[in-house]
């Protein structure tokens, strides 16, 4: 049995999200044959929210940046995550000497595949400060390889999360993604992808037009208001939506401009529209791009879908993609395993684990790489 520890800063720039996970090591598959499923201990799980200061630190790299910033910045996030690595590490009483490495994810600044992405947060900097090897930058090598770089969770949907049916996992952080995972969990039938924005609009428009709120908490704005069904008619027209799988999307696409739009067509296709409308409006296309994605590319005859992320706590959100893509259940993460805030964490520690077993990383039929490869790069401490 190995402890790994994960660590993800997703782009809704919440903050860092940390787990520490103990492994439990099936045999070594043959080359040419299925991976096996992988259990797992969830030993803690911390998530530190980002101060008004870093947070604006990392939505100004996303935009711009001269190449100081971005250099102080990616040694400055390396602290960041380090602290997040001490503190679950001390709520799950693991000695650093029982760990065997940290999979850091880092924090995406850019993501244009199939051409290039790139990962922020300096490796070398949390091996000095923990004391423990690193692994980090998992994307870069499926983009080399020809794929999207993401998403990058689905091999921990197939290896830790599989039932007993198909099963859709959804998961609605900044971006919105969803894994097919067949029963038993057999890699060589995921498909994963993502399915537009998740929160990161809905948080966005939220900051924008109510002072001093970083997003629509519990959805009571949305809950409040009424979506303007044309305007969502007309967001969901652009041409990503209609892509065939893999794909992947970011805040390249969903960027302020894309906010500042959203706004301004609420307020001409209702000159009455008040801040919850809008935030309703918000909710209301990431929910139906949810549901619009299910019906037009997933013909497996998934059962159930589990929802996890910070959107999976926005019971307007939920309740809304619910009616949408009924008869399917939807059904929080947690009543299956455990809280789904920390499952991308968790998945990155698998990715270490991965990475150390020498095993690959990638589903191909989910980023459309050229074949499996091991993912990651190695900081010694």
């Amino acid at each position: 049995m190995s402890v790994f520890v994960g660590l993800m800063s997703g782009t809704s720039l919440d903050g860092i999200s940390a787990a520490a996970v103990r492994f439990r090591s099936p045999p070594h598959p043959a080359p040419g044959t299925p991976q096996p499923a992988i259990d797992c201990e969830l030993l803690a799980f911390v998530s530190t929210e980002y101060t008004p200061r870093q947070r604006d630190r990392l939505h100004a790299a996303l935009t711009n940046g001269t190449a100081r910033e971005y250099c102080r910045l990616g040694f400055d996030l390396g602290t960041w995550l380090a602290d997040a690595t001490v503190a679950v590490l001390a709520e799950a009483g693991v000695p650093r000497s029982t760990v065997r490495a940290i999979g850091s994810h880092g924090q995406t600044i850019w993501h244009e595949a199939p051409h290039s992405t790139w990962q922020m947060g300096e490796a070398a900097v949390i091996a000095e400060r923990v004391g423990i090897d690193v692994v980090s930058d998992f994307r870069v090598r499926d983009v080399a390889a020809g794929g999207q770089g993401a998403p990058l969770v689905p091999i921990a949907d197939a290896l830790l999360f599989a039932g007993d049916n198909w099963r859709a996992l959804q998961n609605i952080g900044g971006i919105g993604n969803v894994t097919v995972v067949p029963p038993q969990g057999r890699v060589d039938g995921v498909r994963a992808f993502d399915t537009g924005p998740g929160v990161s609009v809905i948080d966005a428009v939220t900051r924008i037009l109510i002072p001093g709120a970083a997003y629509d908490v519990d959805g009571k704005h949305a809950a409040a208001g009424t979506p303007i069904d044309s305007v969502v008619d007309r967001l969901l027209q652009h041409p990503y939506f209609a892509a065939e799988p893999p794909k992947s999307t970011g805040r390249e696409l969903f960027d302020r401009a894309y906010v500042e739009s959203l706004i301004q067509q609420c307020r001409e296709a209702n000159s009455s529209a008040t801040p919850d409308d809008i935030i309703a409006t918000a909710t209301s296309l990431t929910a139906r791009s949810v549901a619009d994605s299910y019906q037009r590319f997933l013909p497996e005859p998934v059962t159930e879908v589990l929802v996890s992320g910070g959107g999976a706590k926005n019971p307007t959100l939920v309740a809304t993609i619910q009616r949408r893509v009924a008869p399917l259940e939807v059904i929080p993460f947690a009543e299956r395993f455990f809280d789904g805030e920390a499952k991308e964490a968790v998945a990155f520690a698998l990715l270490a684990y991965l990475f150390v077993e020498g095993r690959a990383g990638n589903v191909p039929r989910a980023t459309g790489a050229k074949g499996p490869r091991v993912l990651g790069k190695l900081t010694t401490a």
